[in-house]
């Protein structure tokens, strides 16, 4: 019999333990400073090699996956009122998602350390006017973006070749096969970098607690508990009063009628993994299946309002690990930023702490410290994709309302 080989989670949460015991054991005997030099010497650059293959991979992933996402909703017109409706109420709760976390990181921003990393002692943010930062996401050059990895500018890119793509018809079919070909291999590429993820996880830990000692242990359980709340507060207030004013339900009966879809969400971490067991939920509550059928996929695909959170208080809690308080502008570069990387996130594995890289990217944070929160990226995966699928099911729930009326199978 074959044996069953450890998942990517399990394997991460080793790399993690394992990076935490030899950290310790290099602190206490060599000292902070002898042991976050020799760790930073030998073993961290292996981190950054991670790191950097993060890095390399962010620009196809973003400009592919959105391209191939947006090419898969099929002709512009057919999509209709539905699909505009859609992308909007995914839009706006995602933006409300990307608020929520800033507030809640902000509120836990003083408990958060201060990484005294000598590397970083002088990092300065980068600073932007708020109508530069707007000029700006809109490219003059098709090029430099892909160059600079300027990720506002390529997830526009990515959607006006998308749409260039389905107007074009017929004429647009060869390139778009091409796109979705290049897009899955694109996919396979990320697989294999994050098989190595383990190992970059145990070398940036084992130089973060070598350098840090283990006080940072119980940052990682602050920044943790900052998200859940985050995610606590998105399902009971924009989820709860969405189907309550938008679709006349009572969120009591939304809430158990979606908890099917939710834990099994939690447990696999994976939204597209979940559709049918969502589908069969929105059934349930009486949602068109032709509505449920066009709203799930997409959201699966585009809705990640889970994401969105995490990304903003990752983005806050390794800001201050650096000593860098973020300006407002930077704040809101954030929330532009992880809203249209949401739509970006792969439904692969892993993929929202690759879009995490470019959010950091956006407002100048380095993503090397992306390692120290990897190794428990799994406990914030559950919630958020949980998070991810409610939100889906309820987009579904109040297409439904404004386009078929009553759910008359839940009133009743």
């Amino acid at each position: 019999m074959q044996k069953k080989k450890l998942g990517l989670g399990a394997r991460i949460l080793i790399g993690l333990v394992l990076g935490i015991i030899v950290g310790a054991i290099f602190w206490v005997a060599m000292g902070a400073e002898a042991a976050g030099a020799f760790t930073a010497k030998y073993i961290k650059p292996f981190g950054d090699i991670f790191v950097n293959l993060l890095k390399f991979i962010v620009v196809p992933l973003v400009l592919l996956s959105i391209m191939d996402g947006v090419i898969s909703m099929g002709d512009i017109g057919k999509v209709g009122k539905i699909g505009w409706k859609t992308v909007v109420y995914f839009l706006v709760t995602t933006a409300i998602a990307c608020i929520i976390g800033l507030v809640v990181a902000n509120i836990f921003k003083g408990a958060f350390p201060v990484l005294s990393l000598a590397e970083d002692a002088a990092y300065e943010a980068k600073t932007a006017n708020l109508m530069d930062t707007i000029v700006n996401i809109f490219p003059n050059n098709a090029v430099n973006p892909l160059v600079n990895s300027s990720m506002l500018q390529i997830i526009v890119i990515a959607l006006f070749f998308g749409c260039g793509i389905l107007v074009a018809g017929e004429k647009g079919k060869p390139f778009g096969n091409w796109i979705s070909s290049f897009n899955e291999v694109t996919q396979k590429v990320m697989g294999f970098i994050l098989a190595v993820s383990p190992i970059g996880v145990f070398c940036l830990m084992t130089w973060v607690v070598a350098a840090q000692g283990v006080k940072i242990l119980g940052s990682l359980g602050l920044v943790l508990l900052a998200a859940y709340i985050g995610y606590i507060i998105h399902v009971v207030l924009v989820y709860s009063l969405s189907v309550k004013v938008f679709a006349k339900m009572s969120p009591l009966v939304f809430f158990k009628k979606v908890f099917p879809a939710a834990a099994f969400a939690f447990t696999s971490t994976s939204s597209v993994a979940t559709l049918p067991v969502a589908k069969e939920c929105t059934d349930d509550m009486g949602v068109e299946s032709e509505i449920s059928s066009f709203v799930l996929p997409l959201g699966a695909t585009i809705n990640m309002d889970g994401t969105a959170i995490y990304q903003c208080v990752a983005a806050i809690f390794l800001a201050k690990c650096i000593g860098v308080d973020l300006t407002m502008v930077q704040m809101i570069t954030i929330v532009v930023t992880a809203t249209l990387a949401s739509i970006g996130t792969a439904g692969t594995s892993g993929a929202g702490m690759i879009m995490l890289a470019m959010v950091l990217d956006a407002v100048g944070i380095p993503p090397t410290y992306i390692g120290i929160i990897y190794g428990i990226d799994r406990l914030f995966d559950m919630g958020r994709t949980a998070l991810n699928v409610i939100g889906d099911v309820s987009c579904s729930v109040c297409v439904h309302q404004w386009e078929a009326g009553d759910l008359k199978p839940v009133n009743k």
